[in-house]
């Protein structure tokens, strides 16, 4: 799929930014934010904020699809979700809480088009307990703007060809929350020919003109300022005429208000264009800057004996006064456009992050103490606002908590928040990753996706122990060689790899010097530093798991305490799921056991079945197919039993013995499916199933079906025509003793195809089963069909590429006629 054109590019920004910008002033909502879908829609990409930056979304940048997060599931589902505050997002999606864990209220709508969903949007609010949220205005008010926005992305689309999809990686669009200006600036430009001067409106309002009466005369303008400045203002004509520009002057602008006649400075910059045009020669182009707001409240916060600083929403600090500078001992260029905790080590803590971040998604104040060597505590207060924080720090003494304690390390004590330790922060966003992660392919995606983006690595990979020798499980990363001579290597080597799991140390290697020195003739590649984790569970070495940097880099005190409480949490995940992968290969063996070994052969007619399990579960599903041969064709059967248990497995069993034993009977269609009904009601089991069951007359062409509930076969004719056949829908199996089940003909031309399948092939949360029924009709008809095999194939890529099926599939072709396809 090809990206963006430029033009689409820009439109489609202008279109995020206004929505988001909509969303947030209509409602009580002080940021908002759109995911659109990726390519392979396995995921949803943050493509636009406002109020806050994606930098304090932390990993929500790229969220999986099938995540419990209320962004995904408002895309996944199509619906809205309002979380009115903290104790309800705890309730209803923990994992969010546990990596969000600030008093906020969200609600998640979905951005779509008719029935096709192109993402989501969010907006976020502060929240305190006993809140009631949005009204119901208000969110109907939120899912109209996402509407008109999928509505216009779904035009640009088929007016430019370009897509919808946002790619990981684009840059968000990002609107900034709205704040008082503090500088005015005006424009001018100066015929200095005929001495006119045209001007734009906040010129006039810095000058206090009438935009509408202004003459444009250079005298007009001169009797607005200070008598005494006017000298200095025709000196400045004098300069533009002769020099063609006019530096910075200052200038007095008289303001009449109540109290007589006041005085205030602005500053006038100008020169003549640099172009080729002779005409642009004539023109003097430059601004008037009024900055008194700014300049007067910078003089009062210097005034004050508290120490005052800016932030900007991301946490770079805009403004420091003397007197804070003087309490961080720091100066202005040291801290200015940077981080605080970027800057100074005693205030590198997570929890002084956290706490940054917990006042801007929660707009609420924060306050806490600090330790700055050698011994002087400091109190900090952060009081946010959608555009920023402004923060005070003033000199405090010890807390009584802190008496026995050193003064360095430091140490971050709360003031009026309640406690949180920063150093956990990345233990529980991984540990509760980890409880959504199942098979060992999930557990190792989620380390990659969680550790790599935390700590700054490029390279990751997870070797387990088979056969006492190391075996590689996932790689992540752009060097392909990474780690490739630990492969196959016994536990007994001298290598960081194996002495990491054989002692339970991990090893913190930061140079390729160091490296070498320890293990001399070891490969380097092109990574610089490595941290190798042993991961043992239960006492018993399940791997290790490595990391990689492409640039030397110094792990801190507080980065191996962490990544070594992170490898326990993901050996014993490792092996939670080790044991669920072995679980799940034995009970989906079970229900393949439960299935025809192969399909039989009748000459002139061609079978092929397949079969996916779920992935999202352990359990075993009642999906089914089958072909029975009789004297005067076959019985084509496909069948589902609702729910994934063992005692769906074995219902399927029965279902399909039955199945068996009236058609064996020589029963008609209808008579089958109504028998199978009330073997199914006898059986007592509160399970419910669906079927489709066809007897296919081998030498006639024709067929009659009866469906039980079941999704419509689809047929395909020689000339590549589908349809989805109209035959009479029974009741479900398992409701009614009395239900009949009356058989519909089908025509089958030599050279057609019937396709019977399970409803987890065509059904997907959010969208009705008709489209997906659809979908499957336009791919049987416009897919190659060289041979049965390949058909059922191609049918499944899609299917067999997710690595989230909710549901069983299971697909039966059958082609008629002796010329139609190979098998």
């Amino acid at each position: 799929m090809r990206g963006l054109t430029a033009s689409g590019a820009m439109e489609r920004e202008g279109l995020l930014a206004d929505a988001v910008v909509e969303a947030v002033q209509g409602t009580s909502a002080y940021a908002g934010s759109i995911f659109l879908r990726s390519r392979d829609r396995r995921s949803i990409v943050l493509a636009a904020t406002c109020g806050v930056p994606p930098s304090l979304l932390g990993g929500w940048r790229l969220i999986a699809a099938s995540s419990p997060i209320p962004v995904a599931v408002a895309y996944t589902t199509g619906r809205t979700v309002h979380l009115v505050n903290a104790e309800e997002t705890m309730r209803r999606y923990p994992q969010l809480a546990v990596a969000l864990p600030y008093a906020f209220g969200s609600c998640s709508v979905p951005v779509r088009t008719g029935q096709e969903l192109f993402g989501s949007m969010a907006i976020v609010w502060p929240a305190s307990p006993g809140s009631e949220g949005l009204s119901k205005a208000q969110r109907r008010h939120l899912r109209s703007i996402a509407c008109r926005l999928g509505d216009a992305l779904a035009e640009l689309r088929a007016r430019t060809g370009d897509p919808v999809e946002c790619e990981p990686g684009t840059a968000a669009v990002e609107t900034l929350a709205y704040s008082a200006a503090a500088v005015q600036v005006g424009l001018f430009d100066w015929n200095l020919d005929s001495g006119i001067l045209s001007v734009d409106d906040a010129f006039c309002a810095i000058f206090r003109l009438d935009p509408g009466a202004f003459d444009g005369r250079p005298d007009t303008l001169a009797s607005c300022l200070h008598p005494g400045d006017r000298a200095a203002f025709r000196a400045c004509m004098r300069e533009a005429v002769g020099e063609g520009r006019i530096t910075a002057r200052r200038l007095r602008v008289r303001d009449r208000g109540d109290g007589g006649e006041r005085y205030r400075n602005v500053e006038l910059w100008g020169r003549v264009p640099e172009a080729d045009d002779a005409r642009a020669a004539t023109h003097l182009v430059g601004t008037v800057v009024d900055a008194r707001a700014g300049g007067a409240a910078v003089a009062a916060v210097e005034r004050l004996p508290d120490g005052l600083f800016s932030l900007a929403p991301d946490g770079r600090v805009t403004y420091a006064n003397r007197c804070a500078l003087h309490l961080l001992d720091v100066s202005a260029d040291d801290v200015l456009g940077r981080c605080l905790w970027d800057v100074l080590p005693w205030l590198s803590d997570p929890s002084v992050e956290y706490r940054h971040r917990s006042a801007m998604v929660s707009q609420a104040p924060s306050s806490f103490l600090v330790s700055r060597p050698p011994d002087q505590w400091l109190a900090f207060s952060l009081h946010p606002q959608p555009d920023g924080v402004t923060g005070r720090v003033v000199p405090s003494t010890r807390p009584p908590s802190a008496a026995a304690a050193p003064a360095y390390p430091p140490t971050v004590a709360p003031a009026t928040a309640p406690a949180r330790l920063g150093a956990m922060y990345h233990v529980l966003q991984l540990s509760s990753a980890l409880t959504e992660a199942v098979t060992t392919r999930q557990v190792c995606e989620v380390v990659s996706d969680q550790l790599l983006p935390a700590f700054g690595g490029q390279q990751m990979a997870i070797y387990v122990v088979r056969n006492k020798a190391m075996r590689l499980l996932h790689h992540t990363g752009h060097h392909e060689t990474f780690l490739d001579w630990l492969q196959g290597l016994p536990l007994h080597a001298r290598l960081p790899g194996t002495e990491a799991l054989t002692s339970g140390a991990p090893l913190f290697i930061e140079s390729q010097t160091d490296l070498v020195r320890g293990y001399p003739g070891i490969p380097t590649g092109q990574v610089s530093s490595w941290v190798y984790l042993p991961l043992i569970a239960s006492g018993r070495p399940v791997g290790t798991c490595v990391l990689g940097f492409d640039d030397p880099h110094h792990f801190t005190e507080k980065d191996r305490g962490v990544l070594t409480a992170l490898a326990g949490l993901i050996a014993q995940a490792l092996e939670r799921a080790r044991l669920y992968d072995s679980e799940f290969a034995v009970a989906h063996g079970l229900q393949q056991a439960l299935l025809p070994h192969r399909l039989p052969k009748v000459p002139g007619i061609r079978t092929v079945a397949r079969y996916l399990p779920a992935t999202s579960g352990m359990e075993i599903g009642g999906d089914w197919y089958d072909v029975i041969p009789t004297a005067t064709g076959i019985f084509l059967v496909i069948g589902d039993v609702e729910g994934h248990s063992i005692a769906a497995a074995a219902t399927m069993a029965q279902l399909r013995s039955a199945v068996r034993a009236f058609a064996a009977a020589g029963h008609a269609p209808g008579d089958v499916m109504s028998g199978v009904n009330r073997t199914l009601i006898d059986l007592d089991s509160d399970l419910l199933a669906s079927c489709c069951y066809i007897h296919l007359e081998t030498h006639r062409g024709h067929a009659y079906a009866v469906t039980a509930g079941h999704p419509a076969p689809l047929l395909r004719l020689p000339d590549g025509t589908t349809n989805v056949l109209d035959l009479h829908v029974g009741t479900v199996l398992g409701v009614d003793r009395a239900s009949t089940y009356p058989p519909t003909p089908i025509c089958l031309p030599p050279g057609s195809v019937l396709a019977l399948y399970t409803d987890g092939l065509v059904e997907k949360p959010g969208t009705d089963i008709g489209m997906g029924i659809d979908r499957l009709r336009v791919s049987l008809a416009h897919a190659r069909a060289d041979s049965l095999e390949g058909l059922a194939d191609r049918l499944l890529h899609h299917a067999r590429g997710s690595s989230h099926r909710a549901d069983d599939i299971a697909l039966l072709l059958t082609a008629h006629g002796s010329d139609t396809m190979a098998t």
